[in-house]
């Protein structure tokens, strides 16, 4: 019995041995498990991490998104072209926004949602329809009817070809100077249009400098108006203009479409849809045709034009030598246009007859950043006069800007291609 106890109790001793040992065996998988579950859970945030923009970001990603909310600051502070500077500044934060490449997001990434929608950008799509929603809206009638106020939009284009040769003296190539040139036409469907085909790799740059400086029309062009026109020639009053008739006002676009894309063929995409929104307008028998064109069709191209204007400024594309040489040669070529729409205003005024002279200031409205440098000239007319109204002769030489820096965009298309 004895031996049987005794023989008992060693084998209780081992299983409890071997129970106590299972268990420290239990303990020790235990901690190797929650070891590699933190283990696990570490590399998860690690590679969390690694795709935030906290970790990718760069310096040159937040000069973008400075630039982009100062857009966004004047539009809403200053009211400095909203509708333009405000889908641009939104554009801009977007696109530089840091994230890793491969995963089908930024703009220059093929298959991208916002890589089709620059689609519009990059083949030229999106000018057109801004410029029938242009012609939509416009009243021609004040062009109509003076005619010869033609001649100072045609002068403001003097920035374009200027800039031309300022890129080319610079180093940039004649068909990167042709696509930086039309800067100076102070038109930005026109700049994109034309540098999409000249210089696509230049066309952000090209883009935002145009519309900024659009933008900046109102700061711009005062004191160059205040330091060409002297204040006598700052008071000629103008005659009102003549009533135009609906004939006329029907005309005018079948035959401007005919004359300046015979002159011009390669502006057809853009003056083609500016006479044919035109046209919609004063048939007066296509009112709904012409109101989508003038505020559904144009706000929704301007909604996707801005956004993916603004977000092709990814800084790493963006952020070049040659983008601030284009800043520079933009803020020159804008200069160059109003001064000379207001030096040939003063030539012009040489040859017509007392009764009959333009008052200089008009000139500036030839850059064709519509309706704002025909507001300047407004603007700086009361200052001079408060009882001298201006507006409705800049609009004149401000609506022929848009058709000349077209003509222009067509005649350097057709050089340089």
């Amino acid at each position: 019995m004895k031996r049987f106890i005794t023989l008992f109790g060693v084998l209780a001793a081992l299983f409890s041995l071997q129970f106590i040992g299972g268990g420290f065996e239990a303990y020790a998988a235990g901690v190797d498990s929650g070891n590699a579950a933190f283990n696990n859970a570490f590399h998860g945030l690690e590679v969390f991490w690694n795709f935030t923009g906290f970790h990718n970001a760069t310096w040159e990603n937040f000069i973008m998104i400075a630039v982009g909310l100062f857009f966004i600051f004047l539009a809403i502070k200053y009211d400095y072209e909203p509708l333009l500077l405000i889908p641009i500044g939104t554009g801009i934060l977007i696109g530089n926004i840091p994230f890793v490449e491969g995963y089908k997001i930024g703009i220059y990434e093929e298959g991208s949602v916002l890589n089709y929608l620059y689609f519009g950008v990059q083949q030229g799509v999106y000018p057109p329809l801004i410029f029938l929603g242009i012609g939509a809206m416009t009243d021609f009638s004040s062009l109509i009817s003076n005619p010869k106020l033609m001649i100072l939009g045609a002068a403001a284009q003097l920035g374009i070809f200027a800039t031309f040769y300022g890129a080319s003296a610079m180093g940039f190539t004649a068909l990167e100077s042709g696509a930086i040139g039309i800067i100076g036409g102070a038109d930005g469907p026109t700049a994109i249009f034309l540098s999409s085909k000249l210089a696509p790799h230049l066309m952000g740059a090209i883009a935002i400098a145009a519309y900024s400086y659009m933008a900046l029309v109102p700061v711009i062009q005062p004191p160059i108006m205040r330091l060409l026109v002297p204040k006598r020639e700052r008071l000629i009053k103008m005659k009102p203009p003549r009533v135009v008739s609906k004939v006329e006002k029907v005309m005018f676009p079948i035959l401007g479409l005919l004359f300046t894309t015979f002159i011009s063929p390669s502006a057809l995409p853009l003056l083609g849809m500016l006479f044919f929104g035109n046209l919609l307008k004063e048939s007066g028998v296509t009112e709904r045709l012409a109101d989508t064109a003038r505020n559904a069709l144009i706000n929704i191209v301007t909604i996707l034009l801005g956004v993916t204007v603004g977000a092709s400024t990814q800084a790493d594309y963006f952020l070049t030598t040659n983008s601030l040489k284009i800043f520079a040669l933009g803020a020159v070529s804008f200069a160059v246009a109003t001064a000379g729409g207001l030096i040939f205003a003063r030539i012009m005024n040489l040859f017509l007859s007392d009764e009959n002279k333009v008052n200089p200031l008009i000139g500036s409205a030839g850059v064709s950043a519509v309706p704002d440098s025909a507001r300047v000239s407004q603007i700086e007319g009361l200052k001079s006069d408060p009882t001298n109204h201006l507006l409705m002769h800049a609009m004149a030489p401000n609506v022929s800007g848009v058709i000349g820096s077209a003509v222009a965009a067509g005649i350097l298309l057709a050089f340089l291609m």
